[in-house]
């Protein structure tokens, strides 16, 4: 592949450097935002604790790409950018732009957050892939708060082509301008909304999923019942406890926490059938079942 192909040209024609991605947490969401730079030629150091994870992180990977390709999410022909994984956050130095992925609990995320902005240039990219915790709050962890934006991908982000980014009072013209043109080589549209508990999406949605799993618990309506009733009143492709699950149970109650301790609003508290299914290990779809089965561990 000669240079002219591997150049992400913006608008005006001008060559733009080639972006290396770092991805820090080789989960859910770590592994499918990997999926869809490396099929968008995008090369991408993804990070996570252990060589187990990481491996079975290139196994999701390589099964992820060959599913997007198969139904035309991703080039089906060109380039593929080169995966390298690592155990150590000093090894994303040479990054252009770092996304943290990591689960969403706000200590924690602040803690690589500062570890990845003391390992990387003044002026790198740094982006939280959060759902619900405020881009404000985590720019209190790193060293430069003006590089720092949200980006919330949707699940998973090789098969919806649009993502959330998310300005903090304190994110730059430059990292906000830099979120958009590597957006733009992901083949990603970014609908740029502002700082809050759970920003657009999430403040929405978590509350309906909560809601949806009371409602079950009362016994006014069973899962199946539920979803069938946005599908086909609302037109909602996926029932709220569907997409439950496909974000994953656990994933839900940690942004309903979030949502409930930064606004005081007792309809983010999780309820108890939410709580009952993450502590019985019904993740959803990656544990095979959740409100639904899925024919096993997925």
């Amino acid at each position: 592949m000669n240079d002219a192909q591997r150049d992400i040209r913006p608008d005006d024609g001008a060559p733009a450097r080639r972006h290396r991605l770092a991805v820090i947490g080789a989960g859910v969401m770590g592994t499918g935002i990997t999926t869809l730079a490396l099929g968008r030629d995008v090369d991408v150091i993804l990070v996570d604790v252990s060589e187990e994870l990481l491996d079975k992180a290139r196994d999701a990977v390589t099964g992820q790409l060959r599913l997007a390709r198969m139904m035309g999410k991703l080039p089906r022909e060109g380039a593929t950018g080169d995966l390298v994984t690592t155990t150590r956050i000093a090894d994303v130095a040479d990054a252009t732009a770092v996304v943290e992925a990591v689960t969403e609990l706000a200590p924690l995320k602040a803690k690589v957050l500062a570890e990845v902005s003391a390992a990387v240039a003044p002026g790198t990219l740094l982006i939280s892939n959060t759902s619900a915790v405020p881009i404000d709050e985590q720019a209190d962890a790193v060293v430069r708060p003006e590089d720092l934006v949200g980006i919330h991908f949707m699940n998973p982000p090789y098969l919806i082509g649009t993502a959330e980014l998310i300005r903090g009072p304190r994110s730059g013209d430059a990292a906000v301008e830099a979120a958009r043109e590597l957006l733009d080589a992901l083949g990603q549209h970014g609908v740029l909304v502002g700082d809050g508990p759970g920003f657009v999406i999430n403040r929405i949605l978590q509350r309906m999923i909560n809601e949806a799993a009371r409602i079950v618990a009362e016994g006014i309506a069973d899962p199946e019942s539920v979803d069938a009733a946005f599908e086909g009143c609302l037109g909602h492709t996926t029932g709220p406890l569907a997409t439950a699950d496909l974000i994953g149970l656990d994933n839900v109650v940690d942004s309903l926490r979030v949502l409930h301790e930064r606004t005081g609003d007792a309809g983010y508290e999780p309820c108890a059938l939410l709580l009952d299914k993450v502590a019985a290990g019904d993740h959803g779809r990656k544990t095979g079942r959740g409100f639904f089965a899925y024919g096993g561990t997925s």
